[in-house]
C-alpha cells in the first residue's frame, strides 16, 4: 500500500467528513487533514482506548494490518505509551503517559487556536508528533516549536516529523519552561492538561496571542479547554469544551493514601442527604472549580451500592457517603474542613445558577494566581472552603 492510498482509505474519508459535520474539523485546516495523516505518526503496537469504558484495546500492525488502520482513521484517543515508558509487553500497563488525542479533539482545539500562515506557534506536549505537523503544514515548518519532556516520545516524533519533510524544532525539556530562545509565540497550544498554567507560558506569548490548554482541579480527572488571551501581563478567556487529557507528569498530585486520612471512624460526624449520586457526577466539573484542593472518587461497592469519598488536600479532612436501595445517604464528615457541607454548597450554587455547562465558565491566570468566573470575568465561582 503506497503513501497516497494510505491518505485515500476509505475509513479517512468517513473520519473526515465526521470531523466536518461535527464541526470539529473547520473549512480552513481542511487541507492540513489532507496533506498530514494520522497513521503516519502511529507506532506499530498501539492501544486504542475507549473513552466510555476506560479500557484499552491492543492493536499490533504486524498481526492485523486492517484492524490498525482502522483505529487509525477512528475519531478515538490511542495510547502510545504507559508509565513514562518504564512499560513492557503487548498488555495494556497502569498509567497512559503519552498518546495520540482523538482527532475530534486535535482540530476542535486546532480550531481554537486560529493559527494561521506565518504564525510563530509553540506545541508543548509533543506526543506523538501530528499536531505539530499539522501546525507546520498551515504555519510553515520553520515557525513551529514543539517540547517534550520524554526523550524517546521526542525522538520518535521528530523522526516521523523528518520524513514528511516537516522540520519542525523539537525539544526536550520541561514544558512547564516553554521555550524562550524563540519566544515571543503568536500562539501556544498544550496537548496535556495542568492544574496551574506556568507563568512562562503567558510571558513568553505576545500581547493578544492566544493560550490553549486543558486545565482542570485535583476533584477529578475531567478537564476543559481554555482559550485565553493575552493582555497586560494575564492571559483570561473561556473554557470551549469539556476534554480529559494526560495530566503535566510533573504536576501530577499523588493521590490521597485512605490510612493517612481515615484514622478512627468514631471521631466522625453523622448525618443523612438527600444529593444523590447522578447529581454528583452531573455537576463533577464544576464541584471540582468550587470545592478547592479537594480529591474525590466514586465507585460501585461489590453489591451495587453506590460510594464515594473526598480527601482535603489541605490537611486530613475527610467525608464518605453511601448510598443504600431506599432512602437518603448515609454521610460521614471528619476534620476542620466539612467537605460534605463544601460540596452541597457548590451544587446549591451551580442549581441556583441553572447549572451552567462548561463553556459558561471562564478562567483568568494572573501573577497573583488563577481565578474560574461563570460566564464574565467580574463573577469569580465562590469558593466553599474559604466560607
Amino acid at each position: 500500500m503506497t503513501s497516497t492510498q494510505r491518505q485515500e482509505r476509505p475509513g479517512r474519508t468517513r473520519l473526515g467528513r465526521r470531523l466536518m459535520g461535527t464541526g470539529a474539523l473547520t473549512s480552513d485546516w481542511a487541507p492540513s487533514f489532507a496533506a498530514v495523516d494520522r497513521a503516519a505518526f502511529l507506532p506499530d503496537l498501539m492501544w486504542p482506548w475507549d473513552m466510555a469504558t476506560a479500557t484499552a484495546a491492543i492493536i499490533d500492525r504486524a498481526q492485523d494490518d486492517a484492524a490498525w488502520y482502522g483505529y487509525a482513521d477512528t475519531d478515538m484517543p490511542i495510547v502510545t505509551q504507559w508509565d513514562d515508558g518504564q512499560h513492557r509487553g503487548t498488555a495494556p500497563g497502569h498509567t497512559p503517559t503519552s498518546s495520540a488525542s482523538a482527532p475530534s479533539v486535535v482540530y476542535g482545539m486546532l480550531r481554537d487556536l486560529d493559527a494561521d500562515t506565518g504564525m510563530r506557534v509553540l506545541d508543548i506536549g509533543t506526543g506523538v508528533g501530528e499536531t505539530a505537523a499539522l501546525l507546520a503544514h498551515r504555519c510553515g515548518w520553520r515557525n513551529v516549536f514543539t517540547v517534550d519532556v520524554d526523550p524517546a516520545v521526542s525522538r520518535r516524533a521528530r523522526e516521523c516529523l523528518c520524513r514528511l519533510g516537516l522540520y519542525v524544532t523539537t525539544v526536550v525539556g520541561d514544558g512547564a519552561y516553554g521555550y524562550p530562545p524563540a519566544a515571543l509565540y503568536d500562539r501556544l497550544l498544550a496537548t496535556y492538561a495542568v492544574r496551574i498554567v506556568p507563568t512562562t507560558w503567558i510571558t513568553q506569548t505576545r500581547p493578544g496571542g492566544v493560550i490553549v490548554v486543558p486545565w482542570g482541579t485535583y476533584y477529578s480527572n475531567r478537564d476543559a479547554v481554555g482559550r485565553l488571551v493575552v493582555k497586560d501581563g494575564a492571559a483570561s478567556g473561556r473554557f470551549t469544551r469539556a476534554v480529559e487529557f494526560m495530566k503535566d507528569r510533573h504536576g501530577r498530585a499523588p493521590y490521597p493514601d485512605h490510612d493517612e486520612y481515615v484514622t478512627d471512624w468514631s471521631t466522625a460526624s453523622k448525618r443523612t442527604a438527600d444529593l444523590p449520586p447522578t447529581e454528583l457526577d452531573a455537576a463533577r466539573y464544576a464541584l471540582g472549580l468550587a470545592v478547592p484542593d479537594c480529591a474525590h472518587t466514586a465507585y460501585a461497592e461489590p453489591d451495587g451500592t453506590s460510594a464515594a469519598w473526598w480527601y482535603s488536600l489541605r490537611d486530613r479532612s475527610w467525608a464518605a457517603a453511601r448510598w443504600p436501595d431506599e432512602g437518603p445517604a448515609i454521610v460521614y464528615q471528619h476534620g476542620p474542613r466539612r467537605l460534605w457541607d463544601e460540596v452541597e454548597a457548590a451544587h446549591r450554587w451551580w442549581e441556583v445558577r441553572a447549572r451552567p455547562s462548561v463553556e459558561q465558565y471562564g478562567l483568568t491566570v494572573d501573577p497573583s494566581g488563577a481565578t474560574v468566573w461563570l460566564d464574565e470575568p467580574g463573577q469569580p465561582v465562590p469558593q466553599t472552603a474559604a466560607r
